[in-house]
């Protein structure tokens, strides 16, 4: 187990139930980044990663 599937497990059993626009993530991860600027890498990698995730089905 990852370090970070802690975040991830606690997310779940926290809002798992929850229903969120894209949008919605999209000002969340903002905000993240303007807290914590030294994870703009990190931030930027997941955005793309989620954003481009269809594409790797067309292919």
């Amino acid at each position: 187990m990852y370090f970070t599937d802690r975040g991830i497990e606690e997310l779940a059993d926290r809002r798992g139930a929850e229903e969120v626009s894209l949008a919605w993530l999209a000002e969340r991860l903002r905000e993240f980044v303007d807290l914590n600027p030294e994870f703009e890498t990190s931030v930027e990698r997941l955005a793309t990663w989620l954003a481009r995730l269809d594409e790797e089905e067309d292919e």
